[in-house]
């Protein structure tokens, strides 16, 4: 498999690749990469075939949708590339209340503010970057209906939202014949699988192509921290917090512990080196990196349109795609199915239960 077997997002005709390039890094100061890096990353990925570009408002400020506004203006491939923004989070500290959000007001000029940035006439593919537990659904469903009766979007999704919120979204449309959302983008990995518990199954039934972020779990899964971060972890959590030295000193191990993840130290934990282990046997008895075969393992699961990839240098973009090729056998999925498996949480275990327990009856067609 390479970049250029699209697939369809959804239950839509928007034909994107299996992996997806994700900016969040590009402009950025600390995490990322400037505008020469970061259109080198761009370039190898648009020149392997790859035509799906992620980005957000408020990603380095904005500065990320510019370059990729220029990026593409700059090869001339408007036509060719699916270029997915998103809108949701505080654009601004300044005490303006729709600054982010939901509402209808606070996502038209995140609408607005992504097309002069990217300086385009619409957007392929809008996310709807967080839940703000404030606006109805009802609202969020007009405003996106209107964006995309206007011609300013095309398609829309949700990301970092419950599922039945979604679920709401997605039947009032349907029922009153209005614009249907087409994808879903989460956080998933090997180290975090929650949203198997209702976001997929949410997806299923509606036919929403998940899209997820961080597959590489902050880099834990690429192998590039090991178990003596367990103790740095334990170390900074037990520093004392009252005094001044003591603050200084917890502020320079939490410092240390990011070091050049923004996910910090919460990865670091017993559960999630012993996933990591599980990953590099694996990994080295098909002789791929420990990333291929986790991009490859998210990239396989039931529902996964695309793949969010990062990368801060262009060859990293060679290595993501070697995941596509990446096949694993049914003992190896197994281990690392088990190894990185979701705890028993109520009510989700009943679910699972045999069907004799359920149906009364040892199976059933169609049961799941």
């Amino acid at each position: 498999m390479t970049l250029t077997h699209y697939r369809t997002l959804g239950r839509s005709g928007l034909l994107v690749s299996p992996l997806a390039l994700g900016t969040m890094t590009f402009g950025a100061e600390r995490w990322g990469s400037g505008r020469d890096q970061s259109r080198a990353v761009f370039d190898a990925y648009v020149e392997a075939g790859g035509n799906f570009i992620d980005t957000a408002d408020i990603y380095s400020g904005g500065r990320s949708e510019e370059m990729v506004g220029a990026f593409v203006r700059e090869k001339g491939i408007r036509d060719r590339v699916v270029i997915a923004t998103k809108a949701g989070f505080a654009r601004s500290q300044d005490g303006n209340p729709h600054s982010g959000g939901n509402g209808a007001k606070a996502m038209r000029a995140g609408l607005e503010g992504s097309l002069r940035r990217l300086g385009t006439d619409y957007i392929d593919m809008y996310w709807v970057h967080v839940w703000d537990r404030v606006t109805p659904a009802e609202e969020v469903l007009q405003t996106l209906t209107d964006a995309v009766r206007a011609g300013k979007i095309l398609h829309y999704g949700f990301s970092n939202a419950p599922g039945w919120y979604v679920a709401k979204i997605a039947t009032l449309a349907q029922a009153h014949g209005l614009p249907v959302p087409i994808g879903l983008q989460y956080q998933y990995s090997l180290l975090d699988r929650g949203i198997e518990l209702d976001i997929l199954p949410a997806g299923r039934e509606f036919d929403l192509g998940m899209v997820p972020w961080s597959p590489l779990g902050g880099g834990l899964l690429t192998g590039k921290y090991g178990r003596e971060m367990l103790s740095e972890a334990s170390r900074s959590a037990s520093l004392p917090d009252k005094s001044v030295s003591g603050e200084n000193e917890a502020r320079e191990g939490s410092e240390r512990l990011k070091g050049d993840n923004p996910f910090g130290g919460m990865l670091f934990t017993e559960r999630n080196f012993d996933i990591v282990e599980t990953l590099r046997a694996v990994a080295g008895e098909i002789g791929r990196s420990m990333a291929e075969v986790a991009l490859a393992w998210v990239a396989t699961r039931p529902g996964v349109s695309s793949v969010l990839i990062g990368a801060s240098r262009a060859e990293q973009i060679a290595q993501n795609i070697g995941s596509l090729d990446v096949t694993l056998t049914e003992d190896q999925e197994r281990r690392l199915d088990q190894v990185s498996a979701l705890p028993s949480l109520n009510p989700y275990f009943i679910f699972q239960l045999p069907p004799a327990m359920r149906f009364g009856v040892t199976s059933a067609r169609g049961w799941r």
